[in-house]
């Protein structure tokens, strides 16, 4: 009976004691409006048009064949000509030990 009780006890002390976790905020939607980006089914040519050259060009990849545009703030993907997504890359808020974290 008394290990019952102690069961219970301890039970109940875990339920109520306050849970610590961190949180990790990452505001993606925030560095750059969702509506500056390159719209699915537009074509290359209308990127270019709208946001110049990019600064980096992926090759195709796979079948049907992906391509990939690097800008400075985001990287839009291809199939063939037309844009099947856009996507905002992601920025870290702190600095990592590899961008100069001083020992």
């Amino acid at each position: 009976m008394p290990l019952m009780i102690a069961a219970l006890v301890l039970s109940l002390w875990l339920q109520s004691s306050p849970s610590t976790a961190d949180e990790l905020h990452i505001p993606i939607g925030q560095q750059a409006q969702l509506s500056q980006l390159p719209r699915n089914g537009q074509s290359s040519r209308e990127v270019l048009e709208h946001f110049g050259l990019p600064q980096k060009e992926y090759p195709a990849v796979g079948k049907p064949p992906i391509i990939r545009w690097d800008y400075p703030v985001f990287s839009v993907y291809f199939e063939g000509t037309r844009v099947i997504s856009s996507v905002v890359q992601h920025r870290p808020q702190y600095p990592t030990s590899a961008q100069g974290l001083q020992p």
